[in-house]
């Protein structure tokens, strides 16, 4: 399996990068965009890293943000065949806290190229989207702030549009979180995958303060599993640098125009 960060909030001065994750991976005779950045400039990107999004296969959105989403609509002039899949609760309308629109570009809603997914869709060739709606959280979830309208009220986002992509290849499960808002101990106790990559979601966790206490209890519990992990974007940088030394060669960061070898 190869895989090419194409889009991170962290990089070389010779890429864009923003608030945002677009990653390009090629598993099982497949080539597979995992979201779309912020805005279009992951496809400049791609350019540069000798990706051609043209050549590729399917899309997945993780889930219904702008920063994952942001970059769809150029995807699409780019591609002309990929399917864009997109689980069928990520048109609500989120918002950080009360005021903010972080959802999607409401010119996506019924765009022909949009294939609608449920909370499990077998894409073929060993991968399958799954949500793990309705399973039981057994550690404490990170998405502090972040809201939903559901009858003219905005509540707590229960990130049930959020689906994680699961791929088997060579005997492995390898399994892409965009965000991990459920929470990335949670994910892994369900998924049990041999790696997992994708954002933590502890961006808001201060390990200078109190919340030390809650990233020492994550690194404890994430090494308690096999899991390798690579991590990037909604992690934050004090976070990780709080967890690499606890959690060592288990933990590492991806960065926009890093590469992957699984």
């Amino acid at each position: 399996m190869k895989i090419i960060c194409l889009m991170e909030n962290t990089g070389p001065e010779s890429l864009s990068t923003e608030h945002g994750l677009s990653l390009y991976i090629e598993a099982n005779g497949r080539r597979i965009l995992f979201d779309a950045g912020q805005t279009g400039a992951f496809a400049d990107n791609a350019a540069q890293l000798g990706v051609d999004l043209a050549d590729v296969d399917m899309c997945i959105l993780s889930h219904g943000h702008y920063d994952h989403s942001g970059g769809l609509m150029r995807f699409m002039e780019i591609n002309s065949r990929a399917p864009v899949y997109v689980n069928e609760n990520a048109f609500e309308d989120f918002y950080s806290g009360l005021e903010k629109y972080i959802g999607l570009d409401p010119a996506l809603k019924g765009h022909p190229r949009l294939t609608v997914t449920g909370d499990e869709t077998d894409l073929g060739a060993g991968m399958t989207l799954r949500t793990m709606n309705g399973a039981r959280a057994d550690y404490p979830a990170f998405g502090q702030g972040l809201t939903v309208e559901r009858g003219g009220v905005r509540v707590p986002d229960d990130f049930r549009h959020e689906q994680y992509l699961v791929i088997e290849e060579n005997g492995q499960r390898i399994v892409f979180s965009g965000c991990s808002h459920k929470g990335v101990m949670n994910i892994a106790s369900w998924l049990k995958p041999d790696v997992l990559l994708g954002g933590f979601h502890f961006m808001k966790l201060d390990p200078a303060g109190d919340d030390s206490r809650i990233l020492e209890d994550a690194a404890r519990t994430l090494c308690a599993s096999p899991t390798r992990f690579y991590t990037c974007h909604c992690t934050g940088e004090a976070p990780y640098a709080f967890l690499k030394p606890r959690m060592g060669d288990r933990l590492s960061y991806i960065a926009c125009g890093q590469r992957i070898e699984l």
